[in-house]
């Protein structure tokens, strides 16, 4: 009898060799797949016709629900907040017609107008009487944060403002959490928990898109330039961050237990396609000791994995990473500067677990013939699959426009493995 899935997982994290990739697609928000991909795999699969539930709307992703686990062999299942990216409660579900035709389910508070152009803009908490907090253009597939950054006195400049949306977790907050890992009752496979609370700086977050007025350093480019002339200001957000943070660990742990695999921890990304955003000493001062005091925590007092997600060159960061705590990093993004497959596994391959990076998303999956991406599938994971420590997913999310046949491509490469 083969292993289960999760069992093949556990191998992997461990670094010991698995009996077959192990493969995720839609555990989090920065490996899911978007919903009009997700309907033609339903279709593919020959799955009722239904609309897809749109599970993270500021990238549009659709619901890989677990019809689709069973036909795509997916390993790994993720758990994620109340609460979508916009604050809005994932319940009520109502059927909305896309830019682009097609029908999606999304929750019944979620609400948006259109402008003068055809955009679409959507609101915090669904209140479209504060301004809105993003935009998907008429031509596009996913939402744009706005930027609501007002005016910066430095000398009224406080830190409660950034900690807004990181506040102490609540009784029914906590008794969601209850109900979710309540749910896995025989379940087979790997779990990964977006419980939130961790993300130090997450450029996704900084607008605060769930706030109807968010105060403090919101803006993007501001925020950048904060790192540079706002540092101690910033590091007193991270440090009170980070004690709210593991308060919230200590009362989810103890509701949560050994039913989950992975925490999601943070995705700030640290590089670009060429280079990294800041030097590792800026990294050593400014992140290392906060991400290491949340991963001590969780290490010390549970077998939760840790997750760090970051696009970019970021192979001068592997080590720290390393030092601060982090079991995976995600994606490996093989076509940035730096990021060769082959030396990233020689190097920290026994220390950390790749999760990502099985094809390259700028390159053959989206201009590819389906014999490249086949090819580049096996390649990767025979690099990466190597003693373990490898977790199978395309380098960040599926985009709607990837052509389907190198969709299918890659999961035949992924069966014929």
């Amino acid at each position: 009898m083969f292993p289960s899935s999760r069992q093949n997982f556990l191998n992997t994290i461990n670094h010991k060799q698995p009996d077959k990739v192990v493969v995720d697609f839609g555990s989090t928000g920065v490996t899911g797949i978007h919903v009009l991909i997700v309907e033609k795999l339903r279709k593919y699969y020959g799955l009722e016709k239904k609309p897809v539930k749109v599970v993270e709307p500021y990238q549009m992703l659709g619901e890989i629900d677990s019809e689709l686990i069973k036909a795509m062999d997916i390993d790994v299942i993720g758990l994620f907040s109340a609460k979508n990216m916009f604050g809005v409660l994932m319940e009520n579900w109502k059927v909305h017609k896309t830019l682009w035709g097609q029908e999606v389910l999304f929750p019944g508070g979620f609400n948006y107008t259109y402008n003068s152009n055809g955009d679409i803009l959507m609101y915090p908490e669904g209140d479209t009487s504060v301004p809105p907090s993003g935009m998907m253009p008429k031509t596009g597939y996913f939402f744009d944060a706005l930027d609501r950054q007002q005016p910066i006195d430095d000398s009224t400049l406080k830190v409660e403002d950034n900690l807004e949306e990181f506040g102490y977790i609540t009784e029914p907050e906590l008794a969601y959490w209850k109900n979710q890992v309540a749910a896995l009752e025989n379940n087979s496979k790997a779990v990964v928990a977006s419980l939130g609370g961790t993300a130090l700086g997450d450029i996704a977050l900084v607008p605060a898109i769930n706030l109807k007025n968010p105060k403090g350093i919101r803006g993007v480019e501001e925020w950048y330039i904060s790192t540079l002339i706002r540092e101690d200001f910033i590091k007193e957000i991270y440090d009170r961050q980070t004690d709210i943070a593991i308060e919230n660990l200590k009362l989810l742990c103890e509701v949560i237990g050994n039913k989950i695999d992975v925490v999601f921890t943070c995705g700030t990304d640290f590089g670009t396609q060429n280079s990294t955003f800041c030097s590792t000493e800026t990294y050593d001062r400014m992140w290392l000791p906060y991400y290491k005091k949340v991963n001590d925590w969780i290490h010390q007092h549970t077998g939760w994995k840790t997750f760090k997600h970051s696009c970019g060159a970021v192979e001068p960061f592997m080590s720290h990473f390393i030092e601060s705590g982090f079991d995976i990093i995600n994606p490996v993004q093989i076509n940035a500067s730096g990021m060769d497959p082959r030396k990233l596994k020689e190097k920290y391959g026994d220390k950390l677990v790749f999760w990502g990076g099985g094809v390259d998303t700028q390159g053959a999956f989206a201009f590819g013939t389906p014999a490249q991406v086949k090819e580049q599938v096996k390649s990767q994971c025979d690099i990466l699959n190597k003693n373990g420590g490898f977790v199978f997913n395309t380098v960040h999310n599926i985009q709607a426009n990837v052509p389907f046949e190198n969709v299918i491509a890659m999961l035949d490469a992924l069966k014929e493995l």
